[in-house]
């Protein structure tokens, strides 16, 4: 398949000028080096895209870079022979917005360890719904289950449980056969919570000691 010149890209700059975000028209020559060049179908946006594109938090390592820690899409040229012209794939984390260039940009070059085949019953887009905050939810249920922690174990709790983490952890535990208690600061959210599956919606005080030893509730 053939590449545009041009693409269009959001890139993060921090310089004499100042720290700004936005548009910009870029070559492939521009991206950080990858043996893997991706025509981008989706993305997501986490709170750490949110500190990188504002500058509110120090994510990005160097500058200018392309924002987005997430990217699903298609190959379009690689010189992995793990992955040909076509192939459905994604990239979530490995750097993407802090040391190389993200998954905000119509065509990502990507080093062939960042990148994974598209899970078999997933979409592009769902795969991105789910984005780095349903992998780092997996992944607690995963080191659960390797520790040979099961339901039988008693509650489970999950904290910041509005959060993006948090409400996939909420459903995935709760999916896991988990008794999930969910904590958090927004009251008015404790029926949204309970739809996700949460047993109970605790309060963030919940979580406070009273005395200096407390029986265990989790």
């Amino acid at each position: 398949m053939p590449l545009p010149d041009t693409f269009t890209a959001f890139r993060i700059r921090n310089d004499e000028a100042g720290y700004r975000s936005g548009p910009e028209t870029l070559r492939l020559d521009e991206l950080s080096p990858g043996e893997v060049v991706v025509k981008a179908a989706y993305s997501s946006v986490n709170y750490k895209d949110a500190l990188a594109g504002t500058g509110k938090g120090k994510i990005l390592r160097r500058f200018p870079l392309v924002g987005g820690i997430d990217v699903a899409g298609h190959v379009v040229a690689s010189t992995d022979p793990r992955y040909r012209e076509g192939d459905a794939v994604l990239a979530t984390g490995c750097g993407l917005s802090e040391t190389l260039d993200g998954g905000y940009s119509e065509y990502v070059r990507l080093p062939s360890r960042a990148v994974i085949p598209q899970p078999a019953g997933l979409s592009q887009r769902e795969s991105m719904i789910l984005g780095t905050a349903g992998f780092t939810a997996a992944l607690a249920l995963f080191r659960l289950v390797e520790n040979r922690q099961t339901p039988a174990h008693g509650p489970l709790v999950v904290t910041g449980a509005t959060g993006g983490v948090g409400m996939l952890a909420v459903d995935i535990f709760t999916s896991a056969g988990f008794d999930v208690h969910a904590v958090s600061g927004k009251a008015d959210k404790a029926d949204f919570l309970k739809s996700l599956g949460a047993a109970e919606v605790l309060g963030r005080d919940a979580l406070s000691t009273t005395r200096p030893l407390e029986s265990a509730r989790f």
